[in-house]
């Protein structure tokens, strides 16, 4: 399936389970020897097959079949929108003015007399 669109989260967590697994395949490793690899149970790595998988355990296994650069196509890095960098610049602080010492208001009053 290369269109995900329309598909519930869980249809497509299955997907994402199915395609680890033939690229666990593909690479002729079995589901001990990539759990080895990540660091995991073999279960672990059974469940990630299945789409259930946290996201931490999904990129061990990943990691472990050398395809951790395969998440920058998954999920590029995001460059902060021209709206989104003007509401930023908003919320910095301005620079405070100097608050008046006792003596500079002291100075002042004198001044004034």
């Amino acid at each position: 399936m290369d269109d995900l669109l329309g598909m519930t989260p869980a249809a497509i967590s299955e997907e994402l389970g199915d395609r680890l697994r033939q690229a666990r395949l593909n690479a002729d490793l079995t589901q001990a020897e990539v759990a080895s690899r990540a660091g995991l149970s073999r279960r672990t790595v059974l469940n990630a097959e299945k789409g259930r998988a946290q996201l931490e355990n999904f990129v061990a296994i990943l990691a472990a079949l050398d395809m951790v650069n395969q998440l920058d196509v998954f999920l590029p890095a995001q460059e902060l929108s021209p709206l989104q960098l003007a509401k930023l610049r908003g919320q910095q602080r301005q620079r405070a003015s100097r608050s008046k010492t006792r003596v500079d208001r002291i100075e002042e009053t004198k001044s004034s007399w």
